[in-house]
């Protein structure tokens, strides 16, 4: 979200850069809460007795508020104050996170993660727009960096750290670490932020949040319910058919609307639509990958927690060092070629893990993650870069909006999509013969719950299966990834503007180009 709240005036508090660490502190948290409950599930699958299925909403439901409210609540601090807002947020995702510490069971989980969605929604857009009241233009920039810096220094710590909590304390310690960290950035945002709102924001469109909170819950219930009821089953029918008529009410209602809250006829800009559709294909096969990864390195190769956190920072270090490469090469090459060259990587790489067998080993694995991390890293940030840069410049801020928005929708749809094909292919390929139907049942679950049960039979053979299914359900996981990606390299190829941007940038404004691409970032 671009703000367009002017600067304080000439005076610069003293404790700014104090207060920039409070922001820091909020986004941290938030950049690993993600990747270090990937690391968590198996763990939580295995002490709560939670299907893929459930797995997937524990999950998703954060994701899926979060993109339903991210909008209205950057809105809300427009209107009612930022500091007010963005204190609200941190209280309510201190509260989720001591729900779900407290949890019992997967649907106080699932609870907690909602909680956390809410919170998250609120923090995310306005930690970016008070920087304008506490920095200069002339350090504005650092300041941005600093919090974008945070932001991507979340995704390797969340697996180290999550890992090293479930090898010393139980499950829930992964959702007590949020609670210190809400506490110090509450603390600083009241002692250090000045409140800033801009009464002539638009108003928060209360029908606009309902339709698409609605619809996306039921798009999403409708993919992961799927492979356990069957598509064809009349809840599922329903669901979907529920979906398309309220997403299909949003986007009549938002094209009629004066001031939009999402603003669909920025759609109709081909290089932000192309960029935008880059970007959300990157995050779809993220997301999806960290969903099913740490049950292969931890049930089917046997590592532990902590073990599998570092095993996944070859695909976090490949990601943070090609998005930091990628800037200068765009600005030699242009958009175009770097994106292209991304998805083109990333599908290499799903292709390559999808020869993965059950013997393969980590060192394969640890080639293929490198290899994909590097292709993330070179097709997001061009890709998010490109998507504003082909807005009008007074369009940035809603522009924005949009693509953070459809970023998240990709993230939860591949969760969704890509761990319900794992689930069905892995419950179809797992031999239970012999099993008693409840202890059958019980192993289709996951992986994890057919390691259990395989131990208490004293089963071999299941928990060979078991782990020759799960291999199965992740190659065609990643063939998806790479079909997906070449497709997109595909559309990029065809449709992306080729001018390097170094040339394109020569006849804009500076810092407002600036300032809206490195919102966008975010």
């Amino acid at each position: 979200m671009v703000t367009l709240t002017p600067s304080t005036g000439e005076h610069r508090d003293p404790r700014r850069w104090w207060a920039l660490s409070a922001l820091v502190a909020s986004m941290l948290v938030l950049g690993f809460d993600m990747t270090i409950l990937n690391v968590a599930l198996p763990t939580m699958a295995e002490q709560l007795g939670a299907s893929t299925g459930e797995q997937q909403w524990m999950a998703d439901a954060y994701v899926v508020v979060f993109a339903a409210l991210m909008l209205p609540a950057g809105l809300l601090g427009d209107r009612f104050g930022r500091r007010l807002m963005l204190v609200a947020g941190l209280a309510v995702f201190l509260a989720g996170s001591l729900l779900g510490a407290l949890a019992g069971g997967v649907t106080w989980v699932v609870a907690a993660r909602t909680v956390m969605g809410v919170g998250g929604a609120l923090v995310t857009p306005l930690s970016l727009s008070v920087l304008p009241s506490l920095f200069g233009a002339e350090e504005r920039t650092k300041a941005v960096g600093v919090i974008a810096a945070a932001s991507a220094l979340g995704m390797p710590l969340g697996p180290i750290i999550g890992g090293w909590l479930l090898d010393h304390f139980w499950w829930g310690s992964v959702f007590l670490v949020n609670v210190p960290m809400a506490v110090l950035g509450i603390a600083a945002c009241l002692l250090l932020l000045p409140e800033t709102r801009d009464p002539a924001s638009p108003r928060v469109d209360a029908v606009s949040t309902t339709l698409t909170a609605a619809g996306f819950s039921a798009l999403i219930y409708a993919v992961i319910e799927a492979p356990g009821r069957g598509w064809a089953d009349p809840l599922i029918l329903g669901m979907l058919g529920g979906s398309l008529c309220l997403m299909t009410a949003l986007v009549l209602r938002e094209r009629r609307a004066v001031r939009p809250m999402l603003d669909m006829a920025l759609l109709a800009h081909r290089g932000f639509l192309v960029s935008t559709l880059a970007a959300t294909l990157v995050m779809f096969v993220l997301s999806g990958l960290l969903f099913v990864l740490p049950p292969y390195l931890q049930a089917v190769l046997g590592h532990d927690a902590l073990g599998t956190g570092l095993r996944l920072l070859p695909m976090m270090a490949g990601l943070v060092v090609a998005a930091k490469a990628a800037q200068p090469v765009v600005a030699r090459l242009g958009a175009r070629a770097v994106v292209t060259a991304g998805l083109v990587v990333l599908a290499f790489a799903a292709f390559l893990g999808s020869r993965t067998t059950v013997d393969s080993g980590y060192g394969f694995t640890a080639l293929w993650l490198t290899v994909a991390g590097a292709g993330f890293g070179f097709a997001v940030v061009p890709a998010m870069d490109g998507a504003i840069a082909a807005l009008p410049r007074d369009r940035a801020g809603s522009g924005s909006g949009l693509l953070m928005t459809l970023r998240q929708v990709g993230g939860a749809l591949g969760i969704a999509l890509l761990g319900s094909l794992l689930a069905g292919a892995f419950r179809a390929r797992l031999d239970v013969t012999g099993l008693p139907e409840p202890a059958a049942g019980t192993a289709g679950e996951s992986v994890v719950a057919a390691h259990l049960v395989a131990e208490q039979a004293g089963s071999a053979r299941l928990a060979a299966s078991a782990n020759a299914a799960y291999v199965h359900g992740m190659v065609l996981v990643l063939l998806v990834c790479g079909v997906a990606a070449l497709l997109s390299a595909l559309l990029a190829v065809a449709f992306l503007p080729g001018t390097p941007t170094r040339r394109r940038r020569a006849a804009a404004p500076a810092p407002a180009v600036a300032t809206a691409r490195t919102d966008a970032r975010q």
